[in-house]
């Protein structure tokens, strides 16, 4: 299991990978933790990536498929995360500490 914290303006943000699954939780408001699905995506955002779902009726179900589907393909936790981090950086999240198996979290540069 592998844990990522980032920071976006005031608030925390916990990636848990264990495996292929992914969650995503706040701690500041109870860390009730939720997968993909379970987000509020920004429709901006999604055409923005995917500029081909701008028309699409369907284009949340379509993005949470093409994540899952990019997921499916990765061999590692490590490289999950890696994917992660460089993905939400363009978003204006701040990796801040990466957590591997319970392990003292390594700062994140």
């Amino acid at each position: 299991m592998l844990e990522i914290i980032f920071y976006l303006d005031n608030e925390i943000i916990l990636v848990r990978i264990n495996g292929k699954k992914i969650t995503f939780a706040s701690p500041q408001f109870g860390a009730k933790e939720a997968d993909i699905d379970g987000l509020k995506l920004d429709y901006a955002g999604v055409c923005r990536e995917f500029p081909d779902l701008e028309l699409a009726k369907d284009w949340r179900e379509q993005s949470i498929q093409r994540f899952k589907s990019k997921i499916a393909l990765m061999n590692s936790e490590e490289e999950i995360a890696e994917y992660i981090i460089n993905d939400l950086r363009k978003f204006g999240y701040v990796p801040k500490y990466k957590q591997k198996a319970g392990f003292r979290p390594q700062v994140i540069k």
